[in-house]
């Protein structure tokens, strides 16, 4: 059976039909997201714009690693693979009939097309089984929400198909009292109504089904001011007159010759003043020149072919010009039939500068659809309503063009199954989940075929190299191309070599073609020709930046200029909006570049930089770079590495202006995250390894505070290649011990004791700088493993090497280290002497991560002593510390053994709430080993609480998580606690059973 996935009620995993744990809800939620694009790549921030919603936007990214990593784990059991895509996507390969909702929509495209009714009633009814409750029961996010909305809509569809079936069937004595529900549920529907009046009709009761019309009537009229619409009104005629046309059909008739029972049903249908249902034809006419983009037409004909149950939403996304608009006409007119009750059009004008409102709009879509204008609801959220429930059961086409977001389409798509809307606009729209096109340029070929259209054969044929010279220095844009044409077609005197001359001038071709990207190019050349040389260097210099938006320190570093010169020169190009100021974030102002902009200012940059000139600027912003990140992680105090990186940079901003930007460092690194991590990529790529791993392991500390894993390991990986390929042995033994510090946080032992090795054998012979914090690394991993023999010898030898080589942080690290093994090996006192000790040398030198850890470390001394207050107060200490670090996850650590010892102090309700909150914090981390040190604090809880059953169940899981991390001294310590709960539940011979394997482990 394999593993199967459900979102159609409760979110569930089901392996083999046995349920599957899935998790906390929130990972729950994040699976559910990736379920509704099953096999299909979705980015990170629609995954936490689904998962968390506007809540999301502080740290949801970090959490959203967290539970994807422990996802992967869990799926990879079943042989679900979920994969991380380029662009930082996610993408969870599984086959639609695994997934109860895909499985859903298959059945009800069969459904739609079944031969006879008894086939159409079969698959019905097996795709409506697969609903177990409403869609993502008990989630509540906006995404989730109209997510449900919709499916809700579909499931009513299908369940109004299935009831036209057994209409046709003649099972209507046995739909009379789904119908009665169905009517009470949705009393506005029409169709409903419709089949409700039909069955009881058909079953002798014409009384009743006169009654549910006038019924419906009034409501109608009472709630939306319309009477019933016509299709309606004249069912009621025919069950008024006793029409023996209604009587029922031939059970099993084939679809195709049946009479529909749906004749006689209708939405709630505003009509015009002859009675009859308006038909909006709001499209545009059909474009007369269209060439080309037969691929892109049969694409959208193969989508609205393949059955997919609605409402289906397609995109057309594209650059300025490239046509999206006419394809979505020619698109809409070619498929008007499979649409009769009607095609809306709105031009959203969403990059112009009075962009649609959807309130607006919708008053356009329901005038078009028959609302009088007093009708029209005069409140947004009314507005939605009466437009949703026009279009619940037409066949209608919207078609949404040039949109700007997805604020902009979400209200004025329909959710009626049997609608379809056609986006198009310049951005990707992620958070609109939709079937994608994307147009680019016309080839050579097919510009030249809308020019000979536009122009004539003759003419063309007459000029063939002039008439390739237009389409090429049009660059393929259609709307160039065709601008160029309409110019030509006005002068039939003029050669096509005028044209094409022109539009070869750059000075001339603003006034030859003012459209698209050329046009935006002569404009910018005419700019840039008028300002200073110092603005036009600096222009040329910001081409050469990684990433989207910078700070004016970069451009300091670029033009070997203070910073505030920069500023300065900033000004002067935002003045003349050749740059844009993209936001102001927590350090300063960001400053971005269009990507018309770069790509200009990037062949400026190619035509008058020499090689020379490019290399000394980026070394300068490099080296900048590395001074800023060291200074910055220095303040924090938070590595143990003790190896300084500032020596390498070359170049340096003044010192009061390096105070004023790292005034607040983790603020400076929230901001400039991923152009650092751009600046050391390219680097990389110039194969400036020792400064480009310099900057990629000065980030470990902010990496490390931030929870930003991937970052971290995609970066150092890189660098770690780099150095590795042309035999950089210290920048490789500085990244091998970086990546050993991160293997060891993700519970990835052997890699972390693999990076640790090689740290030690390439840093031979450099010293104890470099050996002392891959010694310490290599012993912690070693004690967390429970290999004291190994771990003991190098943390002692961890310790003369910092002692030696004057690194305090690396001293204190090992030093507490040794003081946790005594701890677990139960010499307190010993334990205690090296912890305060630790916590002397942390605070005269300011070590906050050390003084942190020697607080939580006397915690558990005091804890192990019985001294629970002593012990809380010291955890309390802790936490604030790493808290002000911003380093949630060493903060908890402490919070966990803070509600430990809470409870055994009888606070139980605020120490299991403090666990609770530390097992979901260690989940979104995917840190095992807290989470398993958590349940096992969690299962002491409850034996406290003389709670045997849920102390067993938190026992057996730390058990299990502390066999795969491969911790055997705290793997006995769980048994104990495992053994304890068998007791206390009455299992003697489980209890003897774990104490055994417990006591084996402690003395083996």
């Amino acid at each position: 059976m394999g593993t199967r996935f459900g979102i159609l009620g409760t979110i569930e995993v089901r392996r083999n039909g046995v349920p599957v744990d899935a998790g906390h809800a929130v990972q729950r939620r994040v699976l559910a997201a990736l379920l509704v694009d099953a096999d299909r790549t979705v980015s990170a921030d629609a995954l936490v714009d689904r998962v968390w919603g506007d809540t999301g936007a502080r740290n949801g990214r970090t959490k959203l690693y967290g539970y994807v990593s422990r996802l992967r784990h869990l799926l990879a059991v079943g042989g679900t693979a979920l994969t991380r895509e380029g662009g930082g996507g996610y993408r969870l390969a599984v086959e639609r009939e695994l997934v109860d909702v895909h499985r859903f929509r298959d059945l009800s495209g069969l459904a739609r097309r079944a031969g006879t009714d008894e086939q159409a009633e079969a698959l019905w009814r097996e795709a409506l089984g697969l609903w177990r409750g409403s869609a993502f029961a008990g989630v509540d996010t906006p995404w989730f929400n109209a997510q449900r909305d919709l499916l809700d809509g579909e499931r009513l569809a299908a369940q109004l198909e299935l009831v036209d079936a057994r209409l046709r069937l003649a099972q209507h004595d046995r739909l009379v009292s789904e119908l009665l529900a169905l009517v009470a549920a949705y009393p506005l529907d029409e169709r409903v109504v419709g089949q409700l009046m039909l069955a009881l009709y058909r079953c002798g009761r014409q009384a009743e089904a006169l009654e549910g019309y006038e019924r419906a009537r009034r409501r109608l009229a009472e709630e939306l001011g319309v009477d019933p619409g016509a299709k309606l009104r004249r069912l009621h005629a025919r069950i008024l007159a006793a029409d023996p046309e209604l009587a029922v059909v031939r059970a099993g008739a084939p679809l195709a010759a049946a009479k529909p029972a749906d004749e006689d049903r209708a939405v709630v249908s505003p009509v015009n003043a002859t009675g009859r249902q308006l038909v909006p034809r709001l499209l545009p006419a059909d474009l007369s020149l269209f060439v080309g983009r037969e691929e892109e037409l049969n694409e959208v004909h193969r989508l609205f072919d393949g059955g997919a149950p609605g409402p289906l939403t397609l995109l057309v996304t594209g650059p300025a010009g490239v046509g999206k608009t006419a394809l979505a006409v020619r698109t809409g007119h070619r498929l008007a039939s499979r649409f009769p009750d009607g095609q809306l059009h709105a031009d959203l004008r969403g990059f112009g500068e009075e962009p649609a409102e959807p309130f607006t709009v919708l008053g356009t879509f329901l005038r078009a659809l028959g609302t009088g204008g007093g009708s029209v609801p005069a409140e947004l959220p009314d507005r939605i309503h009466l437009y949703r429930t026009l279009l619940a059961q037409r066949r209608v086409l919207v078609v949404l063009d040039n949109a700007a977001g997805a604020e902009q389409v979400r209200d004025l798509m329909p959710s009626g199954g049997r609608c379809a809307t056609l986006i198009t606009s310049r951005t990707t729209l992620a958070e609109v989940s939709s079937r994608r096109i994307t147009l680019g340029v016309l080839n050579s070929m097919t510009g030249l075929a809308l020019l000979r259209e536009m122009l004539g054969p003759e003419r063309t044929d007459a000029e063939p190299d002039s008439a390739r010279s237009i389409v090429e220095t049009c660059g393929g844009l259609p709307l160039a191309v065709w601008v160029a044409g309409a110019r030509l077609a006005a002068r039939p005197h003029w050669p096509l070599a005028k044209v094409a001359r022109a539009l070869a001038d750059e000075q001339r071709k603003l006034d030859e073609l003012a459209v698209g990207h050329i046009a935006v190019r002569a404009s910018l050349g005419l700019t840039y020709q008028q300002m200073a040389a110092v603005p036009q260097r600096a222009l040329r210099v910001l081409a050469l930046l990684p990433g989207p938006d910078f700070a004016a320190w970069a451009l300091a570093a670029l033009l070997d200029v203070g910073l505030s010169e920069a500023e300065a020169v900033l000004d002067d190009l935002v003045e003349v909006h050749l740059v844009q100021t993209e936001a102001v974030g927590a350090t300063g102002i960001r400053y971005q570049l269009h990507d018309l902009v770069r790509l200009f200012a990037r062949e400026r940059a190619e035509q008058s930089l020499s090689y020379r000139e490019r290399t000394a600027a980026l070394g300068r912003l490099l080296g900048a770079s590395l001074h800023l990140t060291d200074l910055a992680a220095d303040t924090l105090s938070v590595d143990f590495q003790g190896v300084s990186q500032k020596d390498l940079a070359s170049w340096r901003l003044a010192p009061a202006e390096t105070d004023h930007l790292l005034a607040d460092p983790l603020a400076w690194f929230g901001d400039e995250r991923q152009f650092l991590i751009g600046v050391a990529e390219q680097a990389l790529d110039r194969t400036e390894t020792a400064c480009a791993a310099g900057l990629a392991t000065a980030l470990t500390a902010f990496f490390q505070v931030g929870s930003h894993f991937d970052d971290w390991e995609r970066l150092q990986s890189r660098a770690l290649k780099t150095a590795l390929s042309i035999g950089d042995e210290t920048s490789a033994a500085k990244v091998h011990r970086c990546l050993g510090e991160l293997t060891t946080i993700l519970d990835r032992y052997p890699e972390a004791l693999h990076h640790f090795e090689q740290a030690l054998l390439l840093a031979d012979g450099q010293g104890p700088t470099y050996r002392a914090s891959a010694t310490a690394g290599l012993a912690y991993v070693h004690r967390l493993l429970g290999q004291y023999d190994s771990a003991v010898p190098h943390f002692e030898e961890a310790v003369e090497l910092a002692r030696s080589a004057g690194n305090v942080n690396c001293l204190v690290y090992a030093t507490n280290g040794l003081g946790v093994i005594d701890l677990e090996r139960g010499r307190v006192e010993a334990a205690v002497a090296r912890f305060t000790e630790c916590l002397r040398a942390s605070r005269v030198a300011g070590y906050l991560p050390g003084e942190a850890q020697a607080l939580r470390c006397l915690g558990q001394s005091h804890r192990a002593r019985g001294a629970y207050r002593a012990a809380a107060n010291a955890y309390r200490q802790a936490a604030a510390i790493s808290e002000h670090l911003g380093d949630r996850l060493t903060a908890t650590h402490a919070t966990c053994w803070l509600g430990d010892v809470l409870v055994r102090l009888g606070e139980h309700h605020e120490g299991r709430r403090l666990l609770a909150k530390s097992l979901w914090s260690y989940r979104e981390f995917g840190n095992l080993w807290g989470e398993a040190a958590t349940l096992y604090a969690l299962a002491e809880a409850q034996l406290a609480a003389d709670r045997p059953t849920p102390a067993l169940r938190r026992a057996e899981a730390a058990v299990r998580l502390w066999r795969h991390i491969g911790s055997s001294s705290w793997l006995a310590i769980g048994l104990d606690t495992l053994a304890k709960a068998h007791t206390m539940a009455g299992d003697h011979d489980s209890a003897l059973r774990a104490r055994e394997e417990a006591t084996a482990l402690q003395t083996g």
